[in-house]
C-alpha cells in the first residue's frame, strides 16, 4: 500500500513522522514522507524516503518567537497566533501534498497540519490518520487554561472551552480552505471523489492516556497508542572513549538543559543563568544546544545535542521546553521534568507534569537563575524522583507499533468515519 506522511513543523514534529514512516516501510508499505524544507536530510539520515513541503520550519518557528500572543495566558489568543502562522503556509503546503498525494492510498499526518492534510485527503478521497500529541479534543479532564486556578474551574467550563478554541480556528481557516477547494477544483487533477465512498478518518492519540486521568473513558472510541517514541535498537549506546560520555560517567548526574528547536534570544545570558543555578545547587549542567558555545568542563558540558535515551537515564533532572518528544524522554528515562515552555501544546504539559507531581513548570520566558534555582529544588524532591522513576519504570515503548497498527486498519475499502467538516484535530 502506498503511504504518504505529512508532518509539518520542527524536528520534534518530524521526528514521530519518520519513525512511523519507517515502521510502516519495515512492513512492506511504500512510504513516503513529506517534511518541511530544512529537515529533510534528518528524515533521510533516519532511513526514510523524504520530500519537502510547505514552509521552512525554522523560520516559522523564529515568527513564533517574536510573536508574544504565542506566550499569552488567553488561550483564544495563542490559537489565534497559531492559525495566523498556519494560514501563512497554508497555500503552500496544500499545493504541495495535493500533487504527493496524487497516487497515494493512505495520508497520515500530525497536529501541524491537519487542516491542510484534511482537505487533500477529502480531495482525493484517500483515508486519513491524524496523529495528536497533545489531547485537543473537547474533553472535562483536560484543563482548557494551562495555569494553576484552572484546576478550580468546573470541569465542563474545559469541554467548552475546548469546543470554544475549535471553532474558532475552523473561522480562522475557513477563507484558505474555501480558497484551497476552489483551486484544487480548477486543477488538472480533480481528485478520486465521484464513485468512492467517503474515505475514513481516525485520531491516534499518540500519548499516555494514564497522565490524564479520565480522558480514556471521556473519548472511548479513539485509539490510544502512547508516545511514539525511538525503539532501544535505535538509541546509540555511548562510545566510553567519547569525551562527553567521560565526563558522565566520572562525575555525579548532572542537571540535563535543552531547548529542543525553539529558538533562543540571547544564548549568553541563557547559558550564565543555567550556569549559575547549577553552582547554587552543587550540581553539573550538561547544556545541550547549536546555539551555545561548545565545550567540555569540570561543572559545565555544553554541546550541539544529545540522544536523549542515552543521556536523560544519567542525570538527575532535566529541564526543557515542554514540547511531547521531550517530555516523553524524560518520562522514559524516569526522570523529574522542569519544563520551561515557550509555546504551543508546551504550557499544558508543564502543568500536567506538575500537578501529577512529576516535575515543574515555569515560562521559559520568566526563568531566571532564581527562579531556576527553585524548580530544580522542587523537581528533586524525594518523593518526586520517586515518582517519576516509577513512572519511567512502567513505561510503554511500542507507541509507534501500535500507531502503525491503527494506521494499517484505515484501508480504502474500510470506512470508519467521514472525514469531519471542521478537523483542527478537534471536533
Amino acid at each position: 500500500m502506498k503511504m504518504l506522511l505529512a508532518f509539518a513543523g520542527s524536528r520534534g514534529d518530524a521526528q514521530p513522522g519518520v519513525l512511523i514512516g519507517r515502521e510502516l516501510a519495515g512492513r512492506g508499505h511504500d512510504v513516503t514522507v513529506a517534511v518541511s524544507p530544512n529537515l529533510v536530510g534528518f528524515a533521510e539520515r533516519h532511513g526514510v524516503s523524504a520530500v519537502p513541503f510547505g514552509l521552512d520550519s525554522d523560520e516559522l518557528l523564529r515568527a513564533q518567537r517574536d510573536d508574544a500572543r504565542f506566550r499569552h495566558i488567553n488561550p483564544l489568543r495563542r490559537v489565534q497566533a497559531v492559525v495566523d502562522l498556519q494560514r501563512r503556509g497554508f497555500g503552500e503546503a496544500a499545493a504541495d501534498l495535493l500533487a504527493l498525494a496524487e497516487d497515494s492510498d493512505v495520508l497520515v499526518t500530525g497536529m501541524a497540519c491537519e487542516e491542510v492534510a484534511a482537505e487533500v485527503a477529502r480531495h482525493h478521497a484517500i483515508p486519513l490518520a491524524a496523529v495528536h500529541f497533545f489531547p485537543i479534543r473537547p474533553s472535562r479532564s483536560v484543563p482548557v487554561l494551562p495555569v494553576d486556578r484552572a484546576r478550580h474551574l468546573p470541569a465542563e467550563f474545559n469541554r467548552l472551552g475546548w469546543h470554544a478554541l475549535t471553532m474558532a480556528r475552523a473561522r480562522a481557516l475557513a477563507p484558505e480552505i474555501a480558497a484551497f477547494r476552489r483551486a484544487a477544483a480548477a486543477s488538472a487533477t480533480p481528485g478520486r471523489i465521484a464513485g468512492r465512498e467517503v474515505p475514513a478518518y481516525t485520531a491516534i492519540q499518540a500519548y499516555d492516556a494514564a497522565l490524564f486521568p479520565g480522558l480514556a473513558d471521556e473519548l472511548p472510541g479513539l485509539p490510544f497508542t502512547g508516545f511514539p517514541v525511538p525503539s532501544d535498537s535505535d538509541v546509540r549506546r555511548p562510545d566510553l572513549v567519547d569525551e562527553l560520555s567521560e565526563w558522565l560517567r566520572v562525575g555525579p548526574a548532572p542537571v540535563y538543559v535543552g531547548f529542543g528547536s525553539m529558538p533562543i534570544t540571547d544564548p549568553v545570558a541563557t547559558e550564565s543563568m543555567v550556569r549559575e543555578a547549577g553552582r547554587r545547587l552543587g550540581r553539573r549542567v550538561l547544556l545541550a544546544g547549536s546555539m551555545f558555545r561548545h565545550r567540555i568542563g569540570d561543572g559545565l558540558a555544553v554541546v550541539d545535542q544529545v540522544d536523549h535515551g542515552v543521556v536523560l537515564p544519567l542525570c538527575a533532572v532535566a529541564v526543557h521546553h515542554g514540547g511531547a518528544g521531550t517530555t516523553a524522554a524524560a518520562l522514559r528515562a524516569g526522570v523529574p521534568s522542569v519544563i520551561c515552555s515557550v509555546q504551543a501544546d508546551q504550557p499544558y504539559w508543564g502543568r500536567q507534569i506538575e500537578a501529577l507531581g512529576l516535575g515543574a513548570t515555569t515560562s521559559f520566558a520568566g526563568l531566571t537563575a532564581n527562579r531556576l534555582e527553585r524548580l530544580l529544588i522542587r523537581a528533586t524532591e524525594p518523593e518526586v524522583v520517586a515518582w517519576a522513576a516509577a513512572f519511567g519504570a512502567g513505561f510503554r515503548d511500542d507507541g509507534v507499533a501500535r500507531a502503525v497498527d491503527v494506521i494499517e486498519s484505515i484501508t480504502p475499502d474500510r470506512v470508519v468515519r467521514e472525514v469531519p467538516a471542521r478537523i483542527g484535530g478537534v471536533l
